[in-house]
């Protein structure tokens, strides 16, 4: 039997790949000790995801250990061996205000965390796929250096510039301020290239946007559009900061990221990057989301406004997905923004109002 191992295996991206490749007949190892509780409070635990993973997923075995205990990770490998066919990582520190305050705990487990499931891969399992989920947070700010046009509610592009079909993976990571995150998540994407050039393994790093879907755990630190959702639901004040409230992201639907996972399953490359997100087909400015998030919940956001933005952050950031879609044709992305948006509010909004009635 086939075994798919999941890393971060409660989080939004790991539930979402652990369902779907269980759905393929694929015996799933999820290894996950909800670190998000200690990033982020009670609130962000995944334990709730963990819970329904145990209990609808029938071939969802769950192993509560740490990514930067090696000795426990190559215990888990050791033993699937060659029926691993897959290794999907998701597990990681993923904030980089949260990242300044233990620089030390962020660098463990983003950089030396991969570096021991590559270890593992390449020791119990050298035949298996290596799909890390990467950030576009590895270019630092070189996308702020873009030339950007102030429009309405939003930045955007000068549409004669390079990018004007979304930001490419020939973008320099060199010479710009990456936050302490972006550089522990830069160590670990060279690595997961490294692994792939030197001992060609099928590995591939997706380097996305904002990932989202109505699974996340949305906290005041991660979790753009269900964190914003969440507090326009309960009335609760949200802070937007700087950039006049017109930063652009691009959201991916967390089904539309497993997809493009499952593309690259089938037919690996050796130490591919792609950029992913939702491109110019899925998404919006801060402003904008806010609009949408009143327009859903009929309710009006208690938001205020601080002028100085949040070290290392982007002013504008589409991803241009014609690389991934010239290699794989047949995927595409099947969500956007409002749609997103509508699933996040109508999955979550009973757990919301009974967290607050409490």
């Amino acid at each position: 039997m086939s075994v798919a191992i999941v890393t971060g295996s409660a989080g939004l991206i790991g539930s979402e790949a652990a369902t779907f490749f269980a759905e393929l007949g694929m015996d799933v190892v999820g290894i996950d000790n909800d670190m998000r509780r200690y990033f982020f409070g009670e609130t962000a635990s995944t334990a709730r995801n963990r819970a329904r993973l145990e209990r609808s997923v029938a071939r969802y075995c769950h192993e509560a250990v740490d990514i930067r205990d090696q000795a426990a990770i190559n215990r888990i490998f050791e033993h699937y061996g060659r029926q691993i066919a897959v290794v999907i990582h998701t597990a990681a520190q993923p904030s980089h205000d949260w990242a300044a305050r233990e620089p030390h705990t962020d660098f463990a487990v983003n950089a030396t965390g991969t570096l021991n499931l590559l270890e593992a891969t390449r020791h119990y399992a050298p035949q298996s796929v290596f799909i890390f989920t990467s950030t576009n947070k590895v270019y630092g700010d070189t996308p702020n250096r873009l030339p950007l046009i102030e429009q309405p509610t939003r930045w955007a592009i000068d549409p004669t510039h390079a990018y004007a079909n979304g930001i490419g993976e020939d973008m320099s990571l060199d010479q710009t301020l990456h936050s302490l995150f972006g550089a522990s998540k830069v160590a670990a994407d060279i690595l997961v290239q490294e692994y792939g050039h030197y001992f060609a393994l099928p590995t591939a790093c997706f380097r996305c946007g904002c990932l989202t879907g109505p699974n996340h755990a949305g906290a005041q630190l991660h979790g753009f559009l269900a964190y914003l959702m969440k507090c326009t639901a309960t009335q609760t004040p949200y802070t937007i900061y700087g950039y006049k409230g017109k930063q652009v992201r691009d959201n991916i639907h967390s089904a539309d990221l497993i997809r493009a996972f499952y593309e690259f399953y089938k037919a690996p490359r050796v130490a591919e990057v792609y950029n992913m997100g939702g491109g110019y087909q899925s998404n919006c400015s801060m402003l904008e989301a806010v609009d949408l998030c009143q327009q859903i919940t009929q309710r009006e956001l208690q938001w205020r406004y601080a002028e100085e933005n949040r070290l290392g952050d982007h002013m504008w950031w589409i991803s241009d997905l014609s690389k991934f879609q010239s290699h794989y044709p047949a995927w595409q992305l099947t969500h956007d923004v409002p749609a997103i948006l509508q699933e996040i509010y109508a999955a979550n909004l009973e757990q919301w109002q009974s967290s607050r009635s409490d």
